[in-house]
């Protein structure tokens, strides 16, 4: 069963110059708490100074740890979820039970190395009869939980997560090989190398390092384990999903982009009410859902942590056209969610029978990963779970206020709970930008007035601590009471 996260009172300890942008161009001045602030600078949202810990986790990060990686998971044969798993396939070092008993040992050799801090734990369900599954059977999901060191940010919980099941041609062959090296060892490859590394640090806030079964049949592993969360009420704020990202290289492909992986984002919220949808409209707030925060604090992650010249591509749609993946059920129960998946995919590489036919070869080949990119992958996942976990929890109750026609701005919000926010930052950019273009210090206020207009910007507002972690924005809703 899923673990219900305990209570902050028994958290586990772990061991381990801008430029000026008008109108503002006043020295910034203190805002004590509860106060409105008015004098700000102005500025892009750009590169701020880095914490060491996580510039030394994400140095970390290994290629040839991440091969091992892949091809122990291809050496299972065959990951379907319907394949064998009784106690004689898995000796056998054959299909999922294998392969699913393998990944529980890394989980739990990583928590050793690190004096335990890691809690082990499956989530197990049998699945009864649907299409893609003709009998019933065991869908586990794996997954190690790095509680946050701090009682008061432990309830906070970022997730990382890949699939470890595997197809081939046929969704029902539990026989045929089916490596599954790039859909999805890549993605499980990256879940394990960040609990590897980020194992060996402490953060206020709990990390999620999870590996799904039941993709190929219908997302039933992560669908199962994001309803009990949410029945649960654990407090999950982002779930990072890697599917497909070897970053194919198939001898002869000319279009690929080394340096480039895709984040795909919901716009309109799966979850929404209808209320919430009517809101989305009358604000203008379709491209700004908590999944479409995520995806921009991602990029600027790569821009603050990443040396090398290796980024996310935002593609504002859930998925690829008209298809689906793990951080799908995700986003169904409300929570932030998003997808990471090589620029280009190779179709012949995957859900194909291992083979060659007219001088082209099909299946998901190890050969065809390339492990450099999936690093880059996995520093980029790595670099944005520590931030967060680092960071203070987003400010609360944040609201614009709308009581009269005004061309002035002001928004007010409670104080990130939590008690690491030393100060607040509000973001605006114009209707037809995709990202942040300013960003503008508060201080430790709880309340901003600025002179730009409503109707021409969105905006949000993020907790900072001392150390300049970023918590990630949030979207303020119209208030429109009176007498504020």
């Amino acid at each position: 069963m899923v673990m219900a996260i305990p209570p902050a009172s028994v958290a586990q300890k772990v061991a381990v110059p801008q430029p000026l942008k008008a109108p503002f161009t006043e020295k910034p001045q203190a805002s004590p708490s509860g106060t409105t602030a008015t004098h700000r600078l102005a500025r892009k949202p750009g590169k701020s100074e880095s914490d060491s810990q996580i510039v030394a986790a994400i140095k970390q990060i290994s290629a040839s740890q991440i091969k091992a990686t892949v091809e122990k998971l291809v050496s299972f044969h065959n990951r379907n979820t319907l394949s064998g798993a009784d106690a004689a396939a898995i000796r056998s070092g054959r299909g999922i039970g294998a392969a699913r008993e393998w990944i529980l040992s890394q989980f739990e050799r990583y928590s050793k190395s690190c004096g335990g801090c890691l809690q082990v734990h499956t989530d197990a369900y049998t699945q009864t009869p649907m299409e893609r599954v003709p009998k019933p059977t065991q869908v586990v999901d794996v997954y190690a939980v790095l509680r946050g060191s701090d009682p008061e940010n432990a309830g906070r919980i970022y997730l990382v997560t890949g699939h470890y099941d595997s197809r081939n041609g046929d969704t029902l062959d539990v026989e045929g090989f089916a490596p599954g090296a790039n859909d999805d060892g890549s993605g499980t490859a990256v879940s394990l190398e960040c609990a590897r590394v980020l194992s060996k640090y402490k953060f206020p806030a709990t990390i999620i390092f999870m590996t799904v079964a039941g993709e190929e049949q219908g997302l039933l592993g992560s669908a199962h384990f994001a309803k009990t969360a949410k029945a649960q009420g654990m407090n999950i704020q982002a779930v990072l999903n890697n599917d497909i990202v070897g970053g194919n290289k198939t001898p002869g492909e000319k279009l690929q982009e080394p340096n480039t992986v895709r984040v795909f984002s919901e716009g309109a919220p799966i979850a929404a009410t209808e209320a919430e949808i009517r809101r989305l409209r009358a604000t203008g707030g379709e491209n700004d859902s908590s999944s479409r925060q995520l995806a921009r604090y991602i990029r600027e992650v790569a821009r603050q942590y990443l040396t090398v010249s290796f980024g996310p591509k935002l593609v504002f749609r859930r998925d690829r056209y008209l298809r689906g993946g793990d951080h799908t059920s995700f986003n169904e129960q409300g929570f932030a969610a998003v997808r990471f998946t090589e620029y280009r995919e190779d179709y012949n590489h995957q859900h194909q029978n291992v083979r060659t036919e007219n001088g082209i070869e099909y299946g998901d080949l190890a050969k065809f990963v390339d492990y450099e990119y999936v690093a880059n992958v996995a520093r980029l996942n790595a670099g944005t779970l520590a931030s967060l976990a680092s960071a203070p929890a987003p400010p609360a109750n944040v609201k614009l206020m709308t009581q009269k026609l005004e061309n002035d701005s002001t928004l007010t919000w409670d104080p990130s709970p939590g008690r690491l926010a030393t100060g607040y930052e509000v973001l605006w950019r114009a209707t037809t930008d995709a990202d942040w273009e300013n960003v503008e210090t508060v201080g430790n206020a709880t309340r901003a007035t600025l002179n730009r207009s409503k109707d021409n910007v969105i905006f949000a507002v993020r907790a900072v601590d001392e150390k300049g972690h970023k918590s990630l924005p949030i979207i303020p809703i119209p208030e429109r009471r009176t007498g504020e």
